[in-house]
């Protein structure tokens, strides 16, 4: 794979998921805490806020992916995956240091400019493996997501039970040694001859789904992929909040039980996406995905002891077939010069999602475990995000039926 970059050029792209989803990692089991202290308001009651800053990060996402994944298209990936793992550092720099919300909002607005990584990362591998190989490859990339969170969180959860900042500085000193890392050894991955110009018309969330909106093929998968994102978000905005107030967690317990959650993601993607693709094919890989995390969410709402939690943990990593599945699907129905363009596509339809989950799920956990509710359910996002999952079964179904008749001359 990838022999004519190199071998650190795949590598690279692996590594740098790693440690960018070790960063993020390291600082979820404690923002719950760090919010309350800066709000001083107890930790239910700042779970709003943790929906406003998750908000945050999601909207300069959304505006800004296309716009990156336009200039990944036009200047070459490497420019674009270095600068934005430089902002992710001073994210996490402002956020240790914060002394009050605000600082965390500014942090959080940094981070959503420099959310490019994914998208950017997607493109490079489509860039550097051919079709058949590309399944196999973005499971490679899940399993670097599930590995940044065995490490990350547990770390975090760790650190954050000495101090409840101790997890940002560790993520900010990651991302920097990543950007070094990156700065040495990522080589372009796309030609010069493959590039094309930039156009503000295209550089933009609605530019870039008005592009797609052309081909029905793509667009019943970004669209099912916007719904299974939205409700896929109930764990990181609420997760943390969820675990505490439900069964009264320290920041230490949280890092293990999203330690084992990347177990689980590593486990599947790594060894067992290939398989899956190749036995069932993607379609029926995507659509097992979708049946496995409407059953899951509906375990994690209604699991009223932490136990079970462990439990439902390993069946739910299945739900990690969902993504290198759909990916599949489409990037093999767009040329190697729209990849860029495509993923930012992708990330926009995720990020407008992510711009009002967390504010739907914190507030739905926010109204069901007041002491004035009509009945306390904080499982609530859950059950929301198993009835979301459903939904998305509808644009993944139509997707597949499109991709599997011959595409119109």
């Amino acid at each position: 794979m990838a022999k004519t970059f190199g071998k650190n050029a795949f590598l690279f792209i692996i590594v740098t998921v790693t440690i960018d989803m070790m960063s993020f990692g390291l600082i979820m089991p404690v923002t719950p805490f760090l919010v309350s202290e800066l709000t001083h308001l107890p930790i239910e009651q700042a779970a709003p806020y943790g929906g406003y800053l998750s908000t945050s990060y999601a909207l300069l996402n959304f505006l800004m992916a296309p716009l990156l994944g336009s200039l990944s298209d036009r200047f070459g990936r490497r420019p674009v995956l270095l600068v934005s793992m430089m902002m992710l550092g001073a994210d996490f720099l402002v956020m240790g240091l914060s002394t009050s919300i605000g600082m965390l909002f500014i942090g959080r607005f940094l981070s959503g400019i420099s959310g490019a990584t994914f998208s950017t990362a997607n493109a490079y591998i489509a860039d550097v493996t051919t079709k058949e190989e590309r399944g196999r490859a973005y499971g490679m990339l899940g399993a670097a997501f599930g590995i940044g969170f065995i490490l990350g969180p547990v770390l975090g959860g760790l650190l954050g039970d000495l101090s409840s900042r101790a997890p940002f500085f560790a993520a900010a000193c990651l991302s920097g040694v990543n950007t070094l890392y990156g700065w040495f050894v990522l080589p372009e991955s796309l030609p010069v001859a493959d590039r094309r110009k930039f156009q503000i018309a295209r550089a933009n969330p609605f530019g870039a789904l008005r592009q797609f909106s052309k081909l029905p093929r793509i667009g019943w998968f970004i669209l099912g992929l916007g719904m299974a994102n939205f409700a896929q978000m109930v764990y990181p905005s609420t997760w943390s909040f969820h675990a505490e107030v439900r069964y009264g967690w320290t920041s230490a317990k949280i890092g293990w039980s999203l330690g084992v959650v990347g177990v689980g993601a590593a486990v599947v993607q790594a060894g067992l996406i290939g398989r899956f693709l190749r036995r069932f094919g993607a379609p029926r890989t995507l659509l097992m995905a979708v049946g496995v995390v409407t059953a899951t969410y509906t375990a994690y709402a209604f699991a009223s002891q932490g136990w079970m939690v462990f439990v439902i943990i390993p069946i739910s990593s299945l739900g990690g077939l969902l993504s290198p599945a759909v990916n599949s699907l489409m990037t093999s129905e767009v040329g190697r010069d729209g990849q860029g363009e495509l993923q930012g596509a992708v990330a926009s339809v995720q990020a407008l999602g992510n711009v009002l989950s967390p504010l739907v799920m914190t507030q739905l956990f926010f109204h069901f475990t007041q002491q004035d509710a009509a009945f306390r359910f904080p499982g609530a996002p859950f059950l929301l995000a198993a009835l979301l999952s459903v939904a998305s079964f509808v644009p993944f179904v139509a997707g597949i039926r499109a991709t599997s008749q011959p595409a119109p001359t």
